[in-house]
């Protein structure tokens, strides 16, 4: 008989195991050969070695959906267990859909909907940072955030650190009642939308605690060294040139950053020039650095909106 030890270090080993190891004795069932032990993150198998192959195999499959849709219910083993052969190899195909970034909420569906969200996607995996500029509804943060979950959930980055230039906050947060969170709450909850969609409340919430995800103000960045992290500057249109240089070289090792704006949208004073614009100029043709610009063909809330953003253009 052999025996081998493997240790869950991608995955809690409640997901595995279950409340009082309910999980795991639906997998035994399937495994009726081997003999398995569960301590902690260590889970012994004993039996064949074709058995055990066999095992890790469907282990692998089991936390890979995980990772992608945020549940493993007894009835999702049940199914996951039951596949073999082709219907196994066609469900790890089904995952690698081009178009699909993740699994969020209630097994809602996140892909790229577009040509230019869909290049967003490909540029993140070869470049560390990405500027993604374009009219309102394109989805540019939206899928920013979405390839930014990902990559935490599939252990590629240990933090998410979410930043926005809070113009008005900065200069009027006197009449805006609680502490300093709740004041900048309102200008950071469109970053806060798209995250709840992907990553369940109470899971959100104790990200939140722990700083594994992290949202704030750009003025909050300066003197940080972010390393191993997914780092978001949304609405890049509002940094002043300093601003944006600051954010930039917060980069440190083992980062991606992507940088979101709207260059039709700047609410900066009149004089005062936008650190987007410059950085898309000074910026342009480095290598490591990709630069996508969406346009009315990716608008993808209600068709209004691709119509409103039209005919502002055409100044009619």
């Amino acid at each position: 008989m052999n025996e081998k030890l493997i240790t869950l270090d991608t995955i809690e080993p409640v997901e595995i195991y279950g409340v009082n190891d309910v999980k795991l004795n639906v997998i035994k069932k399937h495994f009726p050969k081997l003999k398995l032990v569960a301590r902690g993150y260590s889970l012994k198998v004993l039996g064949e070695s074709s058995e055990i192959s066999n095992f890790e195999k469907k282990l692998e499959l089991l936390i890979d959906h995980y990772h992608k849709t945020g549940l493993l219910t007894d009835t999702v083993i049940e199914r996951l267990l039951g596949q073999t052969g082709e219907n196994m190899l066609n469900a790890k195909e089904e995952s690698l859909n081009n178009d699909l970034i993740l699994f969020g909420n209630n097994g809602l569906i996140i892909k790229a909907k577009s040509p230019n969200q869909q290049r967003m996607v490909a540029a993140i995996e070869k470049h560390d940072m990405l500027f993604a500029i374009g009219p309102a509804g394109t989805g540019k943060t939206y899928t920013a955030v979405a390839l930014a979950v990902r990559a935490l959930k599939n252990k590629e980055v240990k933090r998410i650190v979410l930043t926005r230039p809070a113009v008005e906050a900065g200069e009027n947060l006197g009449f805006l009642p609680g502490d300093m969170r709740e004041k900048l709450d309102p200008y950071m909850q469109p970053l806060y939308d798209a995250l709840l969609d992907m990553i369940p409340p109470d899971k959100l919430n104790q990200y939140l605690e722990n700083r594994i995800v992290q949202i704030a103000p750009l003025a909050f960045m300066r003197g940080r060294t972010l390393d191993n992290a997914f780092v978001i500057l949304d609405e890049a249109q509002n940094t002043t040139e300093s601003q944006m240089k600051m954010f930039l070289t917060r980069m440190g090792a083992n980062a991606k950053f992507i940088v979101t704006g709207d260059a039709t949208q700047i609410d900066l004073p009149s004089k005062q020039p936008s650190g987007l614009l410059q950085a898309m100029r000074v910026l342009k043709n480095v290598n490591g650095i990709s630069m996508i610009e969406l346009d009315n063909t990716d608008v993808i809330r209600h068709r209004l909106v691709k119509s409103i953003i039209e005919r502002y253009e055409s100044g009619k």
